[in-house]
């Protein structure tokens, strides 16, 4: 049954986005109040550029309701964004020219009106836009049309930041699936986050990202203008994400890391029947989602082939998918994100660190990686919680000695339901061997333990 039978509009009730803000440990997102911000992200490309506005309306609802609180949307669309018009007949620039926007009078009666529209629409959804201000091959050149340069790059920005200067629910987000290789690249990229902080005021977070297998980091992480580094782990069935994210967490000058784009999730039925089945299904979708998060990771980005691309009957897909973005709203691992965000919310969050040292013995192999987390400072013994990781029907022995008490009370925690199982009650004497519950789709699982003194409620609960 759809996630959204039986429940009200998610956009009547949803409250406006915050503005958001760098932690004071310079690890997490904020609310200008200083409560945390767990990103839970959804990659919606092609949103502006090929959904009218009641598409637009089902598909932010729907995530709302799903429990996301960012899509990653691309102004300068990657699909013929230039020349392939909106579904109202309207083209984003005249002449290709970025120092022109092709802005008309009235509400609704251009391109720039149909951006404005979605925004305002996700901000009534309780939705934060991570904005691209344009695709990379714009830029580069690469696969595209290069039209950037480093003056028009800062006009642009300067024009676009201006526009949403006043917006609380957009995150700036430059490049757009490309590397920044080369000085004159990243002198176009410079000028344009100089360009959005001048039209804005620097009112809005900046990030970058990056082509699959990098980080914003191997190019800006130096740089002042980019305030938290992205990574996009890739698509690989096989690949992992806790190594990338570790070495972000590592570098100095501080800042917070995520994974803004890891394995899509591309079940069977979502491929064309001459592909082979070598998809990615909820089970990798949710491993890249907790370890990167328990590796260091702020937040986490979900993502499904037909849906970045908006994906509908006329158009020609791309990576083969053969459903349009309609029918993949409820793919099982995007109804099943909202749990890991739960769960990071159900205990102390700004204080949590990574910690591996926890894992005392486990299995070596990449994809049996038991990943863990804990609150309290990196050396110390003064956890007051840890969690686990386990990625599948795998054994580990976990130190508990890092929790400061003497009595713990241990909970395994289910990813694909939210369900939390009591353990019980333990003595924390030392080192301790867990296994998971048995289960399908892999059988991954989280082992949750607390200070037994802390009496806090059931991981993931309200």
């Amino acid at each position: 049954m759809p996630l959204l039978a039986g429940l009200p509009p998610a956009c009547l009730c949803a409250a406006e986005p915050p503005w958001l803000e760098i932690s004071a440990n310079q690890r997490f997102l904020v609310t200008a109040e200083g409560e945390p911000f767990f990103w839970l992200g959804d990659t919606a490309w092609e949103i502006f550029h090929r959904l009218d506005r009641d598409e637009a309306a089902r598909y932010l609802e729907d995530r709302a309701a799903r429990g996301y609180n960012v899509i990653q949307a691309v102004a300068l669309a990657e699909l013929d964004g230039l020349d392939d018009p909106n579904p109202y007949g309207h083209r984003p620039l005249i002449d290709d020219d970025p120092t022109r926007p092709d802005e008309r009078p009235g509400p609704d009666d251009d391109y720039w009106d149909h951006v404005d529209h979605v925004v305002a629409k996700a901000a009534e959804c309780g939705l934060h836009v991570a904005l691209l201000p344009t695709w990379g091959d714009k830029w580069t050149g690469r696969h595209g049309r290069k039209i950037f340069t480093p003056e028009n790059a800062r006009h642009y920005g300067r024009w676009i930041g201006r526009r949403y200067r006043d917006a609380s629910n957009i995150v700036w987000v430059l490049g757009g699936d490309r590397r920044a290789d080369r000085e004159w690249q990243r002198e176009i990229l410079r000028a344009m986050a100089e360009g959005l902080a001048e039209g804005d005021g620097g009112r809005h977070l900046i990030t970058y990202h990056p082509r699959g297998g990098d980080s914003s980091s191997e190019f800006f992480h130096a740089e002042p203008w980019l305030d938290f580094n992205m990574l996009q782990s890739g698509h690989s069935r096989s690949g992992t994400n806790y190594g990338m994210i570790a070495h972000d967490y590592a570098l100095e000058p501080v800042k917070p890391c995520f994974d803004g784009e890891p394995a899509y999730e591309y079940p069977a039925d979502e491929m064309p029947p001459d592909r082979p089945a070598n998809h990615n299904g909820a089970l990798e979708v949710r491993r890249r989602a907790y370890w990167g998060v328990f590796a260091g990771g702020f937040g986490h980005t979900y993502g499904t082939h037909a849906i970045w691309q908006m994906h509908d009957a006329g158009r020609e897909p791309r990576w083969g998918v053969v459903r349009p973005w309609h029918a993949s709203l409820d793919l099982p691992g995007s109804g099943q994100m909202v749990h890991l965000r739960r769960l990071m919310t159900s205990r102390p969050f700004l204080t949590r660190i990574p910690d591996q040292a926890i894992v005392a013995a486990a299995p070596a192999a990449a994809a049996d990686r038991v990943q863990a987390t804990r609150d309290g400072r990196s050396g110390l013994r003064d956890a007051t919680y840890l969690m686990a990781y386990f990625p599948g029907p795998v054994s580990a022995t976990i130190d508990t000695t890092v929790i400061a008490s003497p009595r713990l009370r241990a909970w395994w925690f289910d990813p694909r339901s939210g369900e939390a199982r009591p353990i019980g009650d333990l003595e924390n004497t030392g080192p301790k061997e867990f296994t998971p519950p048995a289960g399908d789709d892999g059988g991954d699982w989280v082992l949750v333990i607390d200070d037994a003194a802390a009496a806090r409620r059931p991981p993931g609960g309200p």
